[in-house]
């Protein structure tokens, strides 16, 4: 501002230098009008820096305003944003509590070929939303070395009494949460006092099947005269290549050692060689060692005489009418098959689901309908409506029938390494 002013004066001054200020007098009217046009001059030059002020503080007041209008759009996308995101995690939350409560993942089960009811793992699946990963096996012995050697990774595994005691004495199963299977209250107690033998402290398995091992024989090929009562018809020439054995080192041997008089858990050496020696004088007689086979050969007539499970048997006298079956009076071996969870299993959670769902009684009696093994829930015996199922002695003995039988144990690795030695050596022959 003072630059402005003195700008003026110096301005107002030049027409007396050039005149040389020669009349006094003259000069002070022109100063007047100069002082009034400097001060026109000074008025304009004010009015000119207020309007530059304003201007300033227009373009700054306009600045803030857009300033302030920012900073509030901006809070407002902030406020947007942020709900939006709330929205979206309880959307999220919502997704996932429906999702807990129908279930996620899957369960991978290990289970013996046709031993279960397809639309029941449908079922599962549609219930809880876990999809069932499904494999299969033959023996208790192709099973275990491929979980030992960690082959793959199961999340239930359905082995047999002494297998299971075997694998708890390996480390290789891990308790279950009876807590989370509610439905396990429908097993009946003769059977969870009968695991105790495999698993004496009820700990780790569930049974889901049982039954005994016996001889099935077709009436039309049995020679008139001959009784099926004994193991020992199984050594009959005249049945030459009408015999199935099965392929079993277990079973093979149990029925040499209760024809014999020995203990189906015996690892006593020379009592083994005495079933070897037994076996192998049979093996000409032999016209296969099969397992799953027996059922459709004997229902084909393809054979008079076949050692099979009390399941297969059932199913068979439906498919042929001509088939019986017989527990031998020296005794045979009682089978349990139960579930069990694995140490390394990845998704326990849907296993012990998984469980539940097959302790339910209808699911207990749509699994029993469907492969004839007889069933330890008591719920499901009770949905049977077919008196001669409900009431057959092939699935469900009598005390007497069983008298001289027996649950397998786990022998040792020392046992399993002679029963190995000693098979081997009845093939090879």
């Amino acid at each position: 501002m003072k630059k402005v002013i003195a700008s003026v004066m110096i301005a107002s001054m030049i027409p007396c230098l050039l005149t040389g200020c020669i009349k006094k007098v003259e000069t002070a009217p022109e100063t007047t009008s100069d002082t009034t046009a400097q001060t026109t001059a000074q008025t304009q030059a004010a009015e000119e820096t207020a309007a530059q002020t304003e201007e300033v503080k227009a373009s700054q007041t306009e600045a803030e305003v857009i300033a302030v209008t920012e900073a509030e759009v901006s809070a407002e996308t902030e406020a947007e944003n942020a709900a939006m995101t709330e929205a979206e995690a309880a959307a999220e939350a919502k997704t996932a509590d429906t999702a807990s409560s129908k279930g996620s993942g899957k369960v991978v089960v290990y289970n013996w070929g046709e031993y279960i009811d397809p639309d029941v793992l449908d079922q599962f699946e549609e219930e809880t939303g876990i999809k069932v990963v499904y494999e299969e096996f033959e023996t208790n012995e192709i099973m275990y070395p491929k979980v030992a050697a960690g082959a793959a990774t199961y999340d239930l595994i359905c082995p047999s009494d002494y297998m299971i005691a075997k694998m708890i004495e390996n480390d290789m199963l891990q308790p279950i949460n009876f807590d989370h299977i509610p439905n396990y209250k429908n097993i009946d107690e003769t059977y969870i006092e009968q695991s105790k033998g495999f698993d004496p402290e009820n700990k780790y398995s569930i049974p889901y099947c049982w039954g005994t091992v016996g001889i099935l024989y077709n009436t039309s090929m049995i020679e008139e005269g001959d009784t099926v009562d004994s193991w020992e018809i199984l050594w009959d020439e005249k049945y030459k290549d009408n015999i199935l054995m099965q392929d079993s080192v277990r079973d093979a041997f149990m029925v040499t050692e209760k024809l014999l008089g020995y203990d189906i858990n015996t690892t006593d050496e020379e009592e083994l060689k005495a079933c070897t020696d037994k076996l192998i004088e049979q093996k000409p007689l032999v016209q296969a060692y099969v397992i799953d086979q027996v059922r459709d050969k004997m229902i084909g007539g393809e054979a008079a005489l076949g050692v099979i499970y009390s399941g297969e048997a059932i199913y068979t006298k439906r498919e042929n009418e001509d088939l019986e079956y017989v527990i031998p009076k020296e005794g045979t071996n009682v089978w349990i098959d139960s579930w069990v969870i694995p140490k390394d299993a990845q998704n326990v959670e849907n296993a012990e689901k998984f469980l539940d769902f097959l302790c339910r009684g209808d699911i207990a009696y749509k699994n029993f309908d469907y492969i004839t093994y007889s069933t330890p829930n008591k719920a499901a015996r009770e949905l049977i409506e077919d008196e001669d199922i409900r009431n057959s002695t092939v699935a469900f003995p009598t005390a007497k029938m069983l008298e001289n039988s027996d649950v397998f144990t786990y022998i040792g690795e020392e046992g399993d390494a002679l029963y190995a030695k000693y098979w081997d050596k009845v093939k090879s022959n």
